[in-house]
């Protein structure tokens, strides 16, 4: 007896349909499959073996062949159980083929029968919909993924025998609704506010310009100054979601498997802060079959990289394309897998390795040569594509005692969104929309400067020594601080405060 059910493989952010194809045929007791399974696949012949039996029906004592089509696509993971288990039963049966028609199945199965969750339920669910598919049978903690696709029926089941007595018609069961809509228009709250900094009126500017243009941004600064406060902060100025932007950040943590059971929708942007021990892979995403990285999963939000010269180089040095591209390319002996990367870095860093040079208070115990060595650690391509680069003294004790607190955070996300709102309207159309994603020929067309500012950037160049990444890097923040103050044109005053952003550049520290 011969069957087909529909499943489907996850590669990177892409879903590929696979039709996992069984055949129950006279001959010796034997299971085998087919179709270019990875170990995790071979290993399922004994969990099905063990659910089918335990969920009190029998496994056929014949050849059973499982065959996973195509062939030429690499089959990985524990999601393929559900079907096989489907095909081997409706191949006795015990389920009627014609009720699988149209079906999607993904899920692991435990030694009891239980259904258990998998990775990148929606992705596979929005190109189900996309292929015609009108249901989808998945884990009862993935079913929420599954209902967010329009045009799908979602049925989270939690036992093997929940799928043949739906299948069956002898359960009645409703597919799960979610009102996404509702879900998303939840209010963003937050425990921590800017309000709560104090004296630190230029390094909250320079996050304003950061946020406004989506630029990549460097803190400078000895221990105990605020840079981590005023990180960890940056996710209360930036806009909302648009629910298309939800969606996409949704499919990353599916892709990870990093959706909490039950969990919708990511409606907020992530703020991701790996610590500086992280690895290459573990930074930038990879393994066998590769999977995202925090980089990816910082894909809206914000990335926070502190004590940045920590991190080991090569993991640094992997963040310069992704910088550039907004995305990131892996490619491994069996499979290329391409991540979305459009991410904020915040970046903290001391000054020196004892972390006090320069500072009004504190005596630095670095000799220049260790000052120089761990300057270096943070290359100079890397820097170039770090927009800001800005420093944040110690605050005195007066202004920490006495101080009000600053600017609240929505007063300063209004200005945000304002600037973003500008930006979306001049470069929508081009699929951007910050400035820090401008192209060369936008920013020829959009970053026009007059000859004092002309001027400015000459000097700039000629005792800086900025690239041509850098000039242009400045450029763009120019163009985000005129939007911050809603002018068309840039003057030479936005140009000037852009350049003061180059603390790095300038030999300060």
């Amino acid at each position: 007896m011969f069957i087909k059910v529909c499943s489907m493989s996850v590669i990177g952010m892409d879903s590929y349909p696979v039709s996992v194809e069984v055949d129950v045929s006279q001959g010796l007791p034997q299971f085998a499959t087919v179709g270019l399974p990875d170990a995790s696949v071979k290993e399922s012949r004994d969990r099905i073996k063990a659910a089918i039996k335990n969920s009190g029906y029998s496994f056929p004592r014949n050849h059973v062949t499982v065959n996973l089509a195509p062939a030429d696509i690499r089959k990985e993971g524990t999601g393929f159980d559900l079907p096989i288990a489907v095909g081997i039963l409706a191949a006795q049966e015990l389920i009627a083929h014609d009720s699988v028609v149209g079906c999607l199945f993904l899920g692991e199965l435990s030694l009891d029968g239980s259904v258990k969750g998998v990775r990148g339920v929606l992705p596979a669910a929005l190109k189900a919909a996309a292929s015609g598919i009108n249901s989808v049978f998945v884990p009862a903690e993935n079913a929420a993924e599954a209902a967010m696709v329009e045009g799908i029926r979602a049925y989270g089941v939690k036992t093997l025998p929940d799928v043949v007595e739906i299948l069956s018609g002898r359960q009645d069961v409703s597919p799960l609704t979610v009102d996404a809509s509702r879900l998303f228009q939840s209010t963003n709250q937050y425990d921590i506010d800017y309000s709560e900094i104090r004296g630190q009126e230029q390094a909250l500017r320079a996050i304003e310009v950061a946020a406004a243009g989506g630029h990549n941004i460097l803190m400078i600064g000895p221990p105990g100054s605020g840079k981590s406060m005023l990180a960890k902060r940056m996710p209360t100025i930036l806009p909302d979601l648009s629910f298309e932007e939800a969606i996409e950040i949704t499919k990353v943590f599916s892709v990870a498997g990093m959706l909490n059971s039950g969990q919708t929708l990511m409606a907020v942007r992530p703020f991701r802060s790996p610590h500086h021990t992280i690895s290459d892979a573990g930074l930038a995403g990879g393994g066998q079959m590769p999977h995202p990285g925090e980089i990816s999963l910082a894909h809206l939000g914000v990335l926070f990289l502190d004590e940045l010269p920590e991190f080991k180089r090569n993991a640094l040095e992997a963040l310069r394309q992704p910088l550039e591209d907004g995305t990131i390319t892996i490619t491994r002996a069996a499979v290329t897998a391409s991540f979305p990367a459009k991410f904020m870095l915040v970046a903290a860093m001391n000054p020196c390795p004892c972390g006090y040079f320069g500072d009004r208070r504190r005596a630095c115990r670095c000799s220049a040569p260790q000052i120089r060595k761990y300057q270096g650690r943070i290359s100079g391509p890397l820097l170039d594509r770090i927009d800001l680069h800005v420093e944040v003294p110690s605050v005195r004790y007066r202004a920490l005692a006495e101080g009000r607190g600053g600017e609240s955070s929505a007063s300063i996300k209004t200005r945000v969104a304002a600037a973003r709102a500008a930006q979306k309207k001049r470069l929508g159309d081009a699929g951007i929309l910050t400035n820090a994603r401008m192209t060369e020929r936008q920013i020829r067309r959009y970053c026009t400067i007059d000859e004092e500012s002309h001027h400015l950037l000459d000097m700039a160049i000629e005792k800086l020594g900025l690239s041509a990444r850098a000039m242009n890097r400045v450029l763009k923040v120019s163009r985000t601080i005129a939007d911050l103050e809603g002018k068309e044109k840039i003057e030479p005053a936005h140009v000037a405060e852009a350049i003061q952003y180059r603390s790095l550049d300038r030999g300060i520290i």
